[in-house]
């Protein structure tokens, strides 16, 4: 049996393997989104630390973000993009589409 620890969210409690870095939403989309054949391409994570790391930092010089938290994401980012914590962004994740209907 895995380890877990109990996360939540908005919907309550969810227990999360306590070896992944994940919260409550990837989990309860790796368990109960399991819909199409399309999954997150590697090229997204990349693409979302480069992001979230020029929100940081254009977040820290706009005076938005303390120097704590603004130092803690982008060293994350930079792992990230040095290519460490692969094993903590789900295989199988599913692109979740929503469509929207013309009026």
């Amino acid at each position: 049996m895995t380890d877990t620890r109990k996360e939540t969210d908005s919907l309550g409690e969810v227990d999360v393997p306590a070896d992944k870095l994940w919260g409550a939403q990837t989990q309860r989309s790796l368990e109960h989104f399991s819909i199409g054949k399309d999954l997150i391409p590697r090229e997204m994570i990349t693409a979302y630390a480069f992001l979230k790391k020029g929100a940081a930092n254009a977040n820290f010089a706009g005076k938005r973000l303390d120097q704590k938290r603004h130092d803690l994401i982008v060293q994350v980012c930079d792992e990230i993009l040095a290519g460490q914590h692969s094993d903590m962004f789900p295989e199988g994740l599913p692109i979740l589409r929503t469509e929207i209907s013309p009026s």
